[in-house]
């Protein structure tokens, strides 16, 4: 991967963070300062997502450069991971506003009901909108430059559109209950607070799983390792696959590959074959970044007798 690739990839990155961070800002404001004055606790609780979005977006924007480094004698793999790394404190960060945002809800259940005022739903609805475009927008460059942390913003996006549709209708509920002089209805908006930090948990779940599963070095997913075993077959000179593991290194994969091959083969031989398996590997997957190839020998049955 060149140098163009890299600073180009860090320049999208970054542009993508910095304008995470300003509407989050917009929204950070317009909810909660809407939320407090309109009486809704599920806008205000959507409002300290899009405060811990703002955070989120400023960690990534702080950890993009070390992530596009290449590797160098201190860091030989590269320093991918340190994407992960934010995926991770992204999703812990979600954890802790999931579980605030519930002991609010629930709290709000034990205090006189305030109906909210219909404003508050229009606020949601805007922020629904907002975040579809940018959630949208955002996972589309996240898959083109595969970027862990990009997506981390993308999902922080889907979040905030799941959590301002469920405010949304909470506020109208409320205010249909209001109306109506049904009760249960009342509790529209404190019912929809508890179902976005349900919503927020399980984006914050996701991340960690994805995040803990990397820096713990998981085999990639087995469709994508058994393409891998496909091209290294077409090689008529690899009489068998020992072992083969690929693992993510945030946004690139790494591969460790033992083949058998014939046992009077030269190491010359052997090198260009190495050599021809990796570039075949790589053309396929332009996220590959390394290929270590070991080389075992290889003897029939009557050569081993």
């Amino acid at each position: 991967m060149g140098c163009f690739t890299l600073g180009k990839r860090e320049a999208i990155a970054k542009k993508i963070a910095w304008i995470s961070v300003w509407s989050n800002i917009l929204l950070t404001l317009g909810k909660m300062i809407i939320g407090w004055y309109a009486h809704s606790d599920a806008v205000f609780a959507d409002g300290i997502h899009s405060a811990a979005d703002v955070f989120a977006s400023v960690i990534v924007l702080l950890v993009i450069k070390i992530a596009n480094k290449p590797a160098d004698k201190e860091h030989p793999y590269g320093h991918g991971k340190a994407e992960v790394i934010v995926s991770g404190i992204v999703g812990i960060l979600l954890l802790l506003v999931a579980l605030y945002i519930v002991y609010e809800g629930i709290s709000g259940f034990f205090h006189p009901i305030e109906t909210p005022n219909i404003l508050a739903m229009w606020v949601a609805i805007f922020s629904y909108l907002f975040k579809e475009f940018l959630y949208r927008s955002s996972m589309k460059v996240a898959k083109a430059h595969n970027s862990k942390a990009i997506e981390a913003i993308a999902f922080d996006h889907k979040a905030d559109i799941v959590a301002s549709i469920a405010a949304a209708i909470g506020v109208l509920l409320s205010v249909i209950g209001d109306k109506t002089d049904i009760t249960i209805l009342l509790y529209g908006d404190k019912v929809a607070s508890i179902f976005v930090a349900y919503l927020i948990f399980n984006i914050s779940k996701e991340l960690l799983s994805e995040a803990f599963n990397i820096l713990l070095e998981r085999n990639i997913d087995m469709d994508t390792l058994q393409d891998f075993v496909t091209i290294i077959s077409t090689f008529k000179d690899v009489k068998r696959i020992d072992k083969i593991r690929a693992r993510d290194h945030g946004h690139y994969i790494l591969v460790d590959l033992r083949i058998s091959v014939d046992h009077s083969k030269t190491i010359k031989e052997g090198h260009d074959l190495a050599r021809e398996i990796k570039h075949a590997l790589m053309s396929n997957y332009d996220n590959i970044q390394e290929v270590l190839i070991h080389l075992n020998p290889y003897y029939t049955n009557e050569e081993k007798e």
